[in-house]
């Protein structure tokens, strides 16, 4: 290499890297990230005492990272390379053909004992039938499709341990029995209406209820461009994106929500949210400490409580067509004893409804004691 060409690569690279200081100064600092669903850094203000301990300096780091010039692009370029090296699993992702799915990690023995030994305590002091259920993920439902020695933890104890000794919803042999269909989304974790809809069926035959069938339901297309979690967390944006859909009508069906602490009108699927990128939050609003959905045609007076995550919002309209109330309490926002919800409000059937990946981390199902 000759001492010219040295100087200009150098002084092409120079040249590369203050554009884009350039750039990044010029172009406003963007508050959120719609590709990645989250807030991004923005400008720390400096301390010495932060810059002596590091502390501003990292922050500094992270703040040039989330605000770095077609940061969307540069992330989906990285993914699309070392897809081509061969690579298989992006930041806890694999890539199985057409679908993401996610990588689960191995939980906190400790934080799993401790879970587990929550349901028990609920079951104990509840006043209440207290079911169980443990939603797999696509790792362990599809697990055919993840690439060869792929590393996430082995979900099947879990599924079989869980609340031992307990009624128990086997949402593990209803998916399996359907794996073959589109039971999960291609970008995104949580299962698909089809998904919620067998689920739903295998609470309602563990709880004596009539079972729902396909055909009594009116298909409707929310959305065909979702692209969810694993699209915005692995950088791969090529795969074409889920399409979306609702299927119970919110004819006779009554919803009210408590997002602010109080009981505000509010209907099974928020719209608003097809027009964003979160629209799995479309299902009753998203995340919200307590919400109740009455069916006035369904007469016998019976209530059903799910101490819930995010999968029961698209599986509870289907449950309302079987209870006359249904009633779902998110113990991340939520902080009344659970026993004595049900107690208040004279509910007689209670279902521990977790997807596996967010129960083995979750932090607040003390409350449940």
């Amino acid at each position: 290499m000759t001492k010219s060409y040295s100087r200009f690569i150098t002084a092409f690279f120079a040249i590369f890297l203050g554009g884009l200081l350039l750039w990044h100064l010029v172009l406003p600092d963007r508050d959120r990230s719609e590709t990645e669903n989250r807030t991004l850094a923005q400008v720390p203000a400096f301390t010495w005492e932060g810059l002596k301990d590091g502390s501003y300096t990292e922050a500094l780091e992270e703040y040039f990272a989330d605000q770095f010039p077609l940061r969307d692009s540069w992330t989906g370029l990285k993914a699309r390379v070392e897809q081509l090296l061969g690579k298989s699993q992006f930041n806890d992702v694999f890539l199985c053909g057409d679908t993401l799915i996610s990588k689960v990690e191995k939980p906190d023995p400790d934080l799993l004992s401790n879970n587990l030994s929550y349901i028990q305590r609920l079951a104990e002091n509840a006043q209440a039938n207290v079911y169980v259920g443990m939603i797999p993920s696509a790792a362990e439902v599809w697990k055919d499709k993840l690439p060869y020695g792929a590393d996430t933890w082995d979900q099947s104890d879990l599924l079989v341990s869980a609340g031992e000794g307990l009624p128990k919803v086997d949402f593990n042999a209803a998916l399996t029995a359907h794996a073959e269909e589109p039971i999960f989304y291609r970008t995104d974790h949580h299962w698909t209406t089809l998904g919620a809809f067998y689920g739903a069926n295998a609470v309602l035959e563990t709880l004596g209820k009539e079972l729902l069938k396909v055909e009594d339901f009116t298909v409707e297309t929310a959305a065909e461009d979702f692209n969810g979690t694993l699209y915005s967390t692995s950088g791969i944006h090529w795969l074409t994106p889920d399409t979306m859909e609702f299927w119970v009508s919110e004819d006779g069906l009554y919803v009210t929500s408590w997002r602010s602490g109080k009981a505000e009108e509010s209907s099974l699927y928020d719209r608003s949210y097809l027009a964003v990128k979160d629209k799995y939050s479309a299902f009753l609003g998203g995340n919200q400490p307590l919400c109740v959905i009455k069916n006035e045609a369904v007469t016998d007076g019976s209530k059903l409580l799910l101490i819930r995550d995010s999968y029961s919002d698209a599986m509870a309209p289907f449950l309302a067509q079987r209870f006359s109330e249904v009633h779902l309490l998110d113990l991340r926002y939520y902080r009344m004893p659970a026993s004595i919800y049900a107690a208040d409000n004279g509910i007689e059937d209670i279902l521990v409804c977790y997807s596996v990946q967010n129960f083995i981390s979750d932090r607040n199902l003390v409350l449940l004691k």
